[in-house]
């Protein structure tokens, strides 16, 4: 195994036949791009091979960084969230922010914003923490049994700190594996439903229609509980917690029509937070360590930069910007592995993409997959180098085409949020543990609501030799760390 090349799929070849665009684009979105979308600058026109009746004509991806910033940022409102997405998500987030357009858009956004304020990182930091000892200590137990399956841990990770920041309590440690096997399940069956959705399939034909369905309704309950039991104390006038996501999201209303969510949209907005705010931290989490795994020398780079500004000591929030390394690896395996690899857009109207005519219902596509790598804008553009970012011959290309949080009024609120947790949780990790490929298994990179690994990320887990809790450390050794 090359450690300077990650697992990528391969590229489709020039001019491929119609059954292969449609099985492999039913596995993965990154099957359908070929060789030259990472070396071509413009506008690809892709004909979509749909069925009679349908509305769809085309599908555009945009290659060019003032493009990509016009769709996302300049003309937004007319480029708006694609029906795609509606499709494949509405079953378990329903009419949410993250799926609106418009009005709606607007007013839910009024009541979201306030609520993600407590969730900014300064306050949640402490939650971090105890959801990253958790997470450390199951790690520990499952390498007992051999290779860890760390893309579940982390998520699992990342779940636990989303729900104790909506909900002020962790998540149930018999719940979680159920909504993270419930969502590979959804995550599967969704995206190939969308898939055929845009291709015109009559529902009658699509499989796995009820095991969606029951995915979908597993993760919403394992949610609507927590969020019935505050709705009640608040209607009970029982004590309840007041700075949290939930209890935001219960008490405001939309400044210009005096509106608030009724139950229903309470518990889409909930779902649509927990799943926005663990499911793409986890993603890049796993392939940060899987990257690290397959990179000793810079692993123990992270080490050291640890022991440095930590040592033992339990991190504390002003840790954080010192560990320029370790979140810099978190940096390069969100260009890698941008846990959104594509961003669908509607065309609405008649539009001019630089040569290209774009009709009415077609898709634009805006690929961080495809920009992350491209040839034009990054040395190395497939290689794992975290040090990229700190270099002044990338800063255009970060500046320019750099976006796994995508950009403009769309883009997502929780960035810092999911830096700080990830650095926090690789600091935890690799001063406790060294992490190693596991030589039978590489990874299989596929991008469905997600991208993930197809068959997971297994890594071996081993005790470091003399890691010690901060429990270890004097209070004058911790207080001396903190002037570093």
């Amino acid at each position: 195994m090359n450690p300077q090349l990650p697992p990528m799929p391969p590229v489709m070849p020039p001019n491929p036949s119609l059954r292969r665009r449609l099985r492999e684009g039913m596995r993965s979105t990154l099957a359908l791009f070929q060789a030259g979308a990472f070396t071509l600058g413009g506008v690809g026109r892709h004909p979509l091979p749909v069925l009679p009746g349908s509305a769809r004509r085309c599908a555009y991806t945009v290659r060019e960084p003032d493009l990509i910033r016009e769709v996302l940022v300049g003309r937004s409102a007319e480029f708006p969230k694609s029906i795609l997405m509606d499709n494949m998500l509405r079953d378990i987030i329903g009419s949410s922010l993250f799926l609106a357009n418009g009005e709606t858009w607007r007013w839910r956004r009024a009541i979201v914003n306030p609520a993600l304020q407590q969730a900014r990182v300064t306050a949640v930091f402490e939650r971090m923490r105890e959801a990253g000892d958790a997470a450390v200590l199951r790690i520990g137990a499952a390498s007992q049994a051999g290779p860890v399956r760390i893309d579940l841990e982390v998520t699992h990770f990342a779940a636990d700190v989303i729900f104790r920041t909506i909900f002020s309590e962790p998540i149930d440690p018999r719940v979680a594996p159920r909504i993270i096997a419930a969502f590979e399940t959804y995550q599967r069956l969704a995206y190939v439903h969308g898939l055929l959705e845009e291709l015109h399939v009559p529902k009658v034909l699509r499989m796995g229609k009820g095991e969606k369905r029951r995915a979908a309704e597993l993760i919403r309950s394992a949610l609507k509980a927590p969020l019935d039991r505050r709705l009640a104390l608040l209607r009970s006038g029982a004590p309840a917690p007041e700075n949290d996501i939930a209890a935001s999201l219960i008490s405001q209303s939309d400044p210009v029509t005096g509106r608030s969510l009724n139950d229903a949209e309470l518990l889409d907005e909930v779902a649509m937070l927990f799943l926005a705010g663990h499911e793409t931290s986890a993603s890049a989490l796993a392939w940060a360590l899987y990257l690290l795994a397959t990179n000793p020398a810079i692993q123990e780079r992270v080490l050291t930069e640890v022991e440095g500004k930590i040592g033992a000591c339990a991190p504390q929030f002003g840790d954080m910007k010192k560990l320029v390394l370790t979140r810099n690896v978190f940096r390069e395996a969100l260009r890698l592995y941008p846990p959104v690899a594509v961003m669908p857009r509607d065309s609405v109207c008649p539009e001019q993409l630089a040569d290209r005519k774009v009709e009415p219902g077609s898709v634009v596509f805006v690929t961080p997959w495809i920009m992350h790598r491209h040839e034009r804008h990054w040395d190395n553009p497939n290689g794992f180098d975290p040090d990229r970012f700190e270099a002044d011959s990338a800063r255009t290309a970060i500046r320019q085409v750099y976006f796994p949080f995508s950009m403009g009024p769309r883009v997502c609120p929780g960035a810092a949020f999911a830096l700080q947790e990830a650095t926090l949780l690789l600091a935890m990790l690799v001063r406790r543990y060294r992490f190693e490929a596991d030589d039978t298994h590489r990874p299989d990179p596929v991008a469905r609501l997600t991208l993930r690994s197809d068959n997971g990320v297994r890594l071996r887990v081993t005790p470091r030799d003399g890691a010690a809790s901060s429990s270890g450390r004097t209070l004058e050794a911790c207080a001396d760390l903190a002037l570093r």
